[in-house]
């Protein structure tokens, strides 16, 4: 009986690391795709200000596209990580699975479950350094002049009660 549970045991644990592991990766995508978005929004205003002669609101439309292009950088580091740890927590279910016949399997089930979780953390570590400076383009932004467009007016209006 016991040796059932310890079986049990070892079976779950990469299982729940899988599912960590992609709930991660579901996360870091998204954050991906954001950063996408706003780079190609950037490469767009930076566009239309050279295009119009506007060089200055260009040149810092440049500044912050290379400043999101290094924070994709970090989710690229950090979504390949998590996905090598994911393949390797996978192969070490696998592994698990050919314990049972042949021995040798389950010490590199242990030995493929370990290197799968270094490849996490540092998943995790890229991606504390990108939320480390993730708000540092928009504070930029908001530091720089050459992003207020100061001839128009903001449109506001008034409810009537």
């Amino acid at each position: 009986m016991i040796d059932i549970a310890r079986l049990f045991q070892a079976f779950v644990a990469p299982a729940i690391f899988v599912s960590a592991t992609a709930l991660l990766i579901l996360s870091i995508n998204v954050r991906l795709m954001g950063i996408v978005s706003r780079l190609r929004q950037f490469v767009q205003a930076k566009y239309e200000a050279e295009k119009n002669g506007r060089q200055k609101e260009a040149e810092a439309y440049q500044r912050q596209i290379e400043s999101v292009e290094r924070r994709a950088e970090l989710i690229r580091r950090c979504f390949l990580s998590a996905l090598i740890s994911l393949a390797g927590s996978i192969a070490s279910c696998l592994l698990l699975g050919l314990g049972i016949l042949f021995w040798q399997a389950a010490f590199a089930a242990a030995g493929v479950l370990v290197a799968a979780l270094v490849f996490l953390l540092v998943s995790v570590f890229h991606y504390i350094s990108e939320i480390r400076i993730a708000l540092s383009s928009v504070r930029d932004e908001a530091r720089d002049l050459r992003f207020i467009d100061l001839r128009s007016t903001p449109d506001v209006r008034q409810d009537s009660m």
